[in-house]
């Protein structure tokens, strides 16, 4: 008999493309079973520290942060925090009594995870990305199950008997919107090809700059863009644009669904939860991977798509050099971006939230 109010605690944080997952699995666990209780860690100051409460979701916070490649301050204080993190996982949980813990990746999970391991509690670790991060490596073998998003993560992981590939999880909103009302959103052109460009929540200079330098060539070909440029280079952006009637420039997307709807072609970013996204919807991508992501993680989950042909990659090095060809040479290949879409969709998994949680609700005692 499943347990009553199933409580359920949640790890999860640093960056968004830890943070979303995390959300997206306990709103699909509250759809089966409204009853369940939550609690998300986190850490102070980071985006999940603003988005959980936003939610709706209880939050508590431990100290810990990650460990850098150069001398700093946090590194001296890294032992410290690993105790004193250890110590307050130990109290969140006895406090909470939770039935499972759920860790997304990043640093916050360390501690929280390897104390439920401890207590023998069961542990679930969602890896996005197609190369596992640290903590993923570190509590692989302490874990109940590891859940993975690419095929391609088994190859760093197996020897374990307790990985399985599910996807990650994504918005119900995606593929709801259509392309009219994507464009109607955002006041385009109804006719034109449109051009979605995004480097995550923070933007990303180089992919901005290579707009930017091909920006008057793509306008020449009739190509209009949603172009969201990140907080910290909107107003650059804004004013190098200037009165051109580009399409619709802004720092930041609430509602992603309608630009992918509306956009022909998206350039951005290589972060695990935007190539769930983009599979979801079978839209053809042009991938410009973070080149200092922890193990150039971006480049491998980029790769994922390269090689089924549901995007091109462009190393952020070059992008300068070769966004514009690249752009003008697929926009207008119909029967090429028909192939990337198809082999995209192939990809995707839109009913991978919900097969988490059922999983994650299994372990329930």
């Amino acid at each position: 008999m499943a347990k009553q109010h199933p409580k359920i605690l949640v790890a999860g944080g640093g960056t968004g493309g830890h943070l979303f997952p995390a959300l997206t699995i306990a709103d699909e666990i509250k759809k089966l079973r409204p009853e369940a209780e939550f609690l998300f860690v986190g850490t102070k100051g980071k985006i999940e520290a603003r988005v959980v409460p936003q939610r709706g979701y209880p939050f508590r916070t431990i100290w810990i942060s990650g460990f850098h490649r150069r001398l700093t301050i946090d590194n001296l204080l890294f032992p410290l925090k690993v105790i004193v993190s250890l110590v307050q996982s130990l109290l969140v949980i006895q406090r909470f009594k939770p039935d499972v813990v759920i860790g997304t990746g990043g640093y916050v999970c360390g501690p929280i995870l390897l104390v439920a391991s401890w207590l023998r509690i069961p542990t679930v670790v969602h890896e996005s990305n197609s190369y596992p991060g640290a903590t993923t490596r570190l509590l692989a073998q302490r874990t109940t199950r590891l859940f993975i998003a690419f095929e391609a993560t088994k190859r760093w992981l197996r020897r374990l008997d307790n990985v399985e590939l599910v996807g990650t999880p994504t918005r119900d909103s995606l593929g709801s919107i259509s392309r009219d009302e994507g464009r109607k959103f955002f006041a385009l052109a109804p006719e034109k090809k449109t051009v979605l460009v995004f480097g995550g929540s923070l933007g990303a200079a180089s992919i901005n700059s290579a707009v930017m330098e091909s920006l008057d060539d793509l306008l020449a070909a009739g190509i209009q863009i949603i172009w969201q440029t990140g907080q910290t280079e909107y107003q650059k952006v804004s004013q190098a644009v200037g009165s051109k009637s580009v399409g619709w420039i802004g720092p930041f997307i609430d509602q992603m669904e309608y630009a992918f709807a509306a956009a022909d072609v998206v350039v951005c970013r290589a972060g695990a939860t935007t190539l769930a996204e983009l599979t979801r919807i079978g839209k053809p991508a042009i991938l410009v991977p973070y080149p200092h992501a922890a193990a150039d993680h971006q480049t491998h989950n980029a790769r994922s798509l390269t090689d089924a042909g549901a995007a091109l990659m462009i190393p952020d090095k070059d992008v300068s050099e070769k966004l514009q060809s690249v752009v003008l040479d697929l926009i207008y290949d119909e029967s090429r971006l028909d192939q990337m879409s198809k082999a995209s969709l192939k990809l995707g998994r839109p009913g991978a939230g919900r097969d988490i949680a059922e999983k994650i609700l299994a372990l329930v005692r």
